[in-house]
């Protein structure tokens, strides 16, 4: 009888968990819960903007995310406090025989204002990607949310042919149902390359942001100069924008290009980037 056992019992897997909430005492926005499990922080936090707005940055000391991962991340923003929500740096998935989950749980209390605008998320090829997100808006709190996803390294000449990409999304207010989208992307599918797909481009991004604009500067958004595929939505209580891109950093660009014309608009503050996405 061979006395090795199989070499799968001994793959590494993480099981991380951040939870995370914000309040309001008197003009500041300061953090009252940082609990976390496993491989998973935020960085202290800082007030580039002044004490108003408190801005996290999510840290994920290994660097990426592999086969049998789990990450739970919710944060809560209590009534009028204000949290912005960043990354250092991409978030990585890599190939694996199996499949690892990402759980966003996010909730935003009436007059609190919530700004999820990580940096991209890169799915390498025959990574098992699969991703879910729960938004819960109350009364009249405000969401600028943000997501870029690459799939498989162009740059090093690597396509999406193995491995699949999937992640739902629902967004309610008071219990209304706002947005709800499901994705699933499987290497090599045809939509890849299809005109009715991602027609050949490697990156997706999304920005949904809750309030509406009027006609002028929706145009105004609409006429940013990008090398990316892109265009915007009115929806009652949401605008919608989207793009494809060859490649991440274009992608980003137009999303911060928007953010900088609608923060003001939308959420009644010059937008003031991250230090973080400078470095």
């Amino acid at each position: 009888m061979n006395s090795l056992a199989s070499p799968a019992l001994f793959t590494p897997s993480w099981h991380a968990e951040l939870e995370l909430a914000y309040a309001r005492f008197g003009d500041c926005t300061r953090p009252t819960l940082r609990r976390h499990l496993g491989p998973l922080r935020v960085q202290k936090h800082l007030y580039a903007e002044g004490p108003e707005v408190c801005q996290h940055i999510i840290v994920h000391p290994p660097g990426g995310i592999a086969g049998g991962d789990r990450l739970d991340i919710s944060a809560r923003v209590e009534a009028n406090a204000w949290a912005q929500i960043t990354s250092p740096g991409a978030a990585k998935w890599y190939r694996a025989g199996g499949p690892a989950y990402q759980q966003l749980d996010l909730q935003v209390a009436a007059g609190a204002t919530l700004e999820w605008l990580p940096q991209e998320t890169i799915v390498y090829s025959a990574a098992q990607a699969e991703l879910s997100t729960t938004i819960d808006l109350e009364g009249d709190a405000r969401l600028f949310y943000w997501d870029v996803v690459a799939l498989g390294r162009p740059a090093s000449g690597e396509r999406f042919d193995l491995g699949h990409f999937q992640a739902q999304l629902d967004i309610r207010r008071d219990g209304r149902l706002l947005w709800h989208e499901r994705q699933r992307i499987v290497g090599a599918d045809g939509l890849l390359d299809s005109p009715i797909g991602l027609d050949g481009q490697p990156v997706f991004a999304t920005l949904l942001v809750s309030g509406e604009i009027d006609a002028e500067l929706l145009e105004r958004c609409r006429s940013l100069g990008h090398a990316v595929r892109g265009d915007l939505t009115q929806l009652p209580g949401l605008l919608v924008a989207r793009c494809l891109a060859s490649e991440a950093l274009l992608a980003r660009a137009w999303l911060i290009d928007l953010w900088r014309l609608l923060r003001p608009a939308l959420l009644g503050r010059e937008a003031i980037a991250p230090r973080i996405w400078s470095t």
